[in-house]
Formats: structure tokens, sequence, C-alpha cells
């Protein structure tokens, strides 16, 4: 009888994933997109390099695309959109930017500058259109910690003796501008890769048993479903086909961590919970869903995209990627 329901389990799973495929929206751009902010199921905002924004009001049918004046080779690695006028978009490298519209791109003002040697950018996040936080690679052996409380109007970098210590080797990936998560109404995490791949909950730091060791290994991408429940996506991005420890999750909050039995097939850069026990991951060599919180995955899409996001006030699902490609799921 138990044999008998876990086949009829397993296909239930694949009809449900046979029914879940990426549409592709639009391509050919010459820009590669890894920002990517969901307002609600008709709102999509996408960032990238070339200082490419576009943004869309119709559920991606149609876009606007515009390069940010004085910012034409800058690449925007992450994007905060809050509604159909207001963005804040991140420049990753040395000096670091974070500029602001407030009438749908038509014009950006500098609302945070950084010239320190090394800065380095790499995702923000924000719990609502007045608090955020953006983290960038280890300075002096620490991480770069910033807060806004005034949306975006002003930023407090946190004092150096109370950032993180990175590992030699540890930095963060700007692939997605997911490494970091709001975990609360009030508190943020961040994960890490490189040759040491780390979580930071709290005043905690929690080695994530994903693969490590090499420049370009490690964890990429986080998402949170509650307090307990978190999935975090990698791999190696040398070797986009391979799915050694490539993905993890935790049920106790990171106390312990858990494999796939069948995990995403690649090095995944991004990883989005979209309800109850669904979790969208995507990367080089395309997107996996997983409908059992994680202990399953399918191969839905064999598109390439660095980065997917769930509206924030709906149900639709994103993607963006290089090439200038955007795809929404279909469910």
């Amino acid at each position: 009888m138990k044999k008998h329901l876990a086949v009829v389990s397993l296909m239930i799973f694949c009809l449900q994933a046979q029914t879940q495929t990426v549409k592709m929206l639009t391509s050919g751009t010459k820009t590669s997109m890894r920002g990517l902010s969901v307002v609600d199921d008709k709102t999509v905002w996408v960032s990238g390099s070339n200082g490419m924004v576009g943004l869309s009001v119709d559920s991606g049918n149609t876009w606007k695309w515009m390069t940010v004046k004085g910012f034409e080779k800058t690449e925007f690695r992450d994007i905060e959109a809050f509604d159909e006028k207001t963005a804040i978009i991140m420049a990753i490298d040395s000096p670091a930017y974070l500029l602001k519209t407030v009438d749908a791109g038509e014009n950006w003002k500098i609302i945070f500058e950084d010239h320190t040697k090394g800065m380095f950018l790499d995702a923000m996040e924000f719990w609502n259109e007045q608090s955020g936080i953006v983290i960038g690679d280890p300075i002096d052996g620490k991480f770069f910690i910033a807060r806004t409380f005034n949306e975006g109007k002003g930023w407090r970098t946190v004092p150096e003796a109370n950032r993180p210590v990175a590992d030699s080797g540890e930095a963060c990936f700007a692939s997605s501008g997911t490494n970091v998560r709001k975990l609360n109404k009030t508190e943020a995490i961040f994960i890490s890769g490189g040759r040491s791949s780390n979580l930071f909950i709290r005043d905690k730091k929690i080695n994530i048993p994903v693969i490590q060791g090499t420049e370009s290994t490690g964890a990429n991408s986080i998402a949170v479903k509650n307090n307990k429940m978190m999935m975090i996506v990698g791999g190696d991005f040398n070797t986009k086909d391979a799915t050694e420890k490539n993905c993890v999750y935790t049920t106790n909050g990171g106390l312990s961590w858990n494999y796939p039995e069948i995990p995403p097939h690649g090095y995944r850069s991004c990883v989005e919970w979209i309800g109850k026990s669904t979790w969208i991951t995507c990367g080089l060599n395309g997107t996996d869903i997983t409908n059992d919180n994680g202990k399953t995955f399918s191969w839905i899409s064999k598109d390439g995209y660095h980065v997917c996001r769930k509206a924030k006030k709906g149900k639709a699902v994103f993607f963006a990627g290089g090439g200038g490609r955007i795809g929404k799921l279909s469910l």
C-alpha cells in the first residue's frame, strides 16, 4: 500500500511539473540582466549591464528600455521597485552607487556613493519602501553593510567593529541580488561563497554544506519561507551542468541541512519560494521547480536565466538573464 501511494505521489508530481513551463517574453538586447523586481502581476522592473533598465506595466507584454545617463558602461546588478514610478538600482563596482527614480526612469538621482578602494556591492533587500539594506564584499576582512530608514535618501554604514568577519577567499556573488533576504520584519540574513560559504544570521556564522573551496564555487542565492524553512542554491559557475552539492535546505533555521533526492540540474544563481511547498530556481542551463519543499526538482526549461522573482503583491513569477532574456512562469 505504501509503495502504491509513493508511486501515485510521484505521478502527481511529474504531472504538475509538466504543466509548469517558462515562456520567453523578450530577448535580443545587448544587456545581461541580473536585477529583477516584480511589484505586482503587471509591474516589472529589470536592470543590467551597459547602464540598462527596463520597465513593463502590462505583465511583460511590452517594455520601456532606458539607459541611465552618465552610467552607460555601468552594471546594475540589483534593482528594488515599489511601484510603476519608483525604483532603486545598484551599481556594483568601485565607485559604488545607488540611484533612485520617482518618475518611471525619466530621471535618476544618486542616493549613495562610495569611492573606497575595493568597494563592490552585491545585493539589496527592502522590508518596505522606508527600510532597506545593502551588502558588499569584504573590505579589510569584513563584509560591507549599510542601512536606510528613509526610503533610500540616506544610508548609514555599519561600523567596522560590528561588521561580520570574512574567511580568507570568502566573498559574495553579485549574481541575482538574492544573497541577502529579510528573515522577519526587522532582521536580514545573507550568504557568502568562494573558498568558504557561510550563512550569517543574527550574530551567528553557519557553514553551508554546498560545494566550496575555489573562487567560482559556493552559495549564490537564499530564499526564505519562514524563520525555520530556507533554501540555498549555488554550485560552480564554471561548470554549469554540475549538480554536486548545488542545493541545500533547512527546516530548523540552519541547525541542520538536507540535500534534495533529485537536485536542480546544474549551477543555480537564484532561488525563490513562490508559495506553499513550491520553489523555483534558475541558472545558466535552465530552470528547475520543486513542489515538495526541495526533496525533488524537475527541469522545466533549458533557457538560461540569472534571476527569478515572484510578485510582491500577486502570483506572477518572472525571469531575467543574458542577451536581454525575460521569461514568465506559466502554470
